[in-house]
């Protein structure tokens, strides 16, 4: 039902009000795909929603993820996060624990059949939300003729404590699995093909993805993946159980239950004080092998075939880490050998002959590309390819092995802001996807003026890849004879193993 301004839905748990763009997109905001997991569902898995009476409106964002830095019933959460959190964070929203909503945009409420493209946030596991203006999805889903799908997760504590006494642990990848059923379901209402669901993530969204590929619980549930700039981090129950731990003593207690039965703002000042003691990895930190929700590591499951019937688009960006660096007054210019102990500690476990190896790699590479030898550039190089880069290479060795469909891509984009010293840096891909080139981060890329013609390649590879599980744009499978990638910068351009030399010092050491 339609008029001017609004359409109204009738799903499975009741009737939505959306409304109708000026482009004449529909756009339903803050519809809940679950029961709000407040009480004893702290923690949880996702209980399922509760079918209500009447018309829900849907016009309105519903409250972020609770989170660093967010509003809480009036008052802002302690912030240990920073300036990043301001970025990439709630925006203007609320938090709340009462959060699993999820927006759409669709071109038309009929019964077309579109491709569906499902975005995960990133935000490290611990900010952000689906809501945030720069994934905005009007201009992709009247551009492509699909339909395009945000989500919310919990975050932080609630969305990734590891606590097997309260039946804790991957509550935020469970999060994504019922939103993905939801739209398994419900899609179809509103336009959409549910045999013909993409998900793709920047950051921990691209994370989530991957471990969304080995989740017994997902299979099924999508039938392509993208990730942009997914990252190695530790994924043990050891580390996840010791911050859960940690948060116990805090709170003078061995009583798991006192988790759930604490005040919420009590238990973000525990969660922010131990993660300033350096527990910010593991429990609370991001996803762990558990070995129910997520059996074993994506890589081992990648390595065994168990992802083979997904098409898979996997990268990075040439300079991920310059973002960190910019944050953290990074770009201040260091010898030789502060360089070669900042290089070990990213590679060669400390090893300083590893290290000063390293940094002759990178300055031969970088100089056959005319690319930056300075010492910063090339400790940034570093832990770009340390946290980003070769692991993303490793699951695209091990996904090619099975499925063709398999493409790599690096995003050599270089931003002008801070006298270019962002480069091609972490989430300057987005509003290219997005098509938001006036967003927050679209500003970072660039004007639009200058930035719509690489936007007018890299989203049309995007739909095409969502529509039939190939890009297109000449952009040939990855495998590990030819390593072929694109590349996307100032020129668009596909090269076989770009920085090869590179990926062969990771690949010895």
């Amino acid at each position: 039902m339609t008029d001017e301004t609004t359409v109204v839905v009738e799903t499975s748990a009741g009737a939505l009000r959306g409304s109708i763009d000026d482009a004449g997109t529909a756009v339903f905001r803050g519809i809940p795909f679950a029961a709000p997991p407040v009480g004893d569902r702290r923690f949880a898995p996702p209980a399922p929603l509760e079918p209500w009476d009447g018309t829900r409106d849907a016009t309105a964002f519903g409250a972020a993820s609770v989170q660093a830095g967010g509003r809480l019933e009036g008052r802002d959460t302690p912030n240990p996060t920073g300036m990043f959190g301001n970025i990439f964070g709630a925006g203007d929203l609320d938090v709340a624990e009462d959060c699993l909503f999820l927006n759409l945009w669709t071109p038309a409420v009929d019964d077309r059949k579109r491709p569906v493209l499902v975005w995960i946030h990133g935000g490290a596991f611990r900010m952000g939300t689906g809501a945030l203006p720069g994934y905005d999805g009007a201009a992709l889903a009247q551009n492509g003729d699909v339909v395009v799908v945000t989500i919310n997760y919990r975050l932080g504590i609630l969305g990734f404590l590891y606590a097997p006494e309260l039946g804790a642990a991957n509550a935020g990848l469970l999060d994504q699995v019922a939103a993905l059923e939801w739209v398994t379901r419900e899609i179809e209402r509103f336009g959409g093909d549910p045999d013909q669901v993409t998900v793709f993530g920047e950051s921990a969204g691209a994370k989530s993805v991957e471990c969304l590929m080995a989740m017994p619980a997902a299979r099924g549930l999508f039938r392509r993946a993208v990730m942009q700039s997914t990252y190695a981090i530790p994924m043990d129950t050891e580390s996840a159980t010791a911050k859960t731990q940690a948060m116990l003593d805090a709170l003078g207690t061995d009583d798991h239950a006192e988790l759930r039965r604490v005040p919420l703002l009590k238990l973000l000042e525990v969660d922010a004080a131990t993660m300033a003691a350096g527990g910010a990895v593991g429990g609370g930190g991001g996803p762990v092998v558990d070995g129910t929700v997520l059996p074993d590591h994506p890589v081992d499951a990648f390595r065994r075939g168990d992802a083979a019937e997904i098409d898979t688009i996997i990268g990075t960006t040439l300079d991920e880490s310059r973002l960190f660096g910019a944050f953290m007054g990074g770009f201040d210019e260091i010898d030789d050998e502060s360089a070669i102990a900042r290089i070990a500690m990213f590679v060669g476990g400390g090893d300083q002959q590893v290290a000063k190896e390293a940094l002759e790699v990178y300055r031969r590479a970088h100089a056959e590309t005319g690319a930056s030898t300075g010492n910063v550039d090339i400790a940034l190089a570093v832990q770009t390819d340390r946290m980003f880069r070769q692991h993303s290479i490793a699951l695209a060795e091990s996904l090619s092995d099975h499925n063709p469909s398999t493409y790599m891509y690096l995003f050599a984009w270089r931003s002008p802001v801070m006298d270019g010293k962002l480069g091609a840096c972490h989430g300057i891909e987005i509003p290219f996807v997005f098509g938001n080139l006036d967003s927050g981060m679209g500003r970072v890329a660039g004007d639009p003026s200058t930035t719509r013609p690489l936007s007018d390649e890299v989203q049309p590879a995007w739909l095409s890849f969502a529509r039939t599980g190939d890009p297109g744009n000449g952009w040939p499978p990855y495998d590990t004879s030819s390593r072929t990638t694109i590349v996307f910068g100032n020129e668009v351009s596909v090269e076989a193993d770009p920085l090869g030399s590179i990926r062969r010092f990771w690949a010895e050491v």
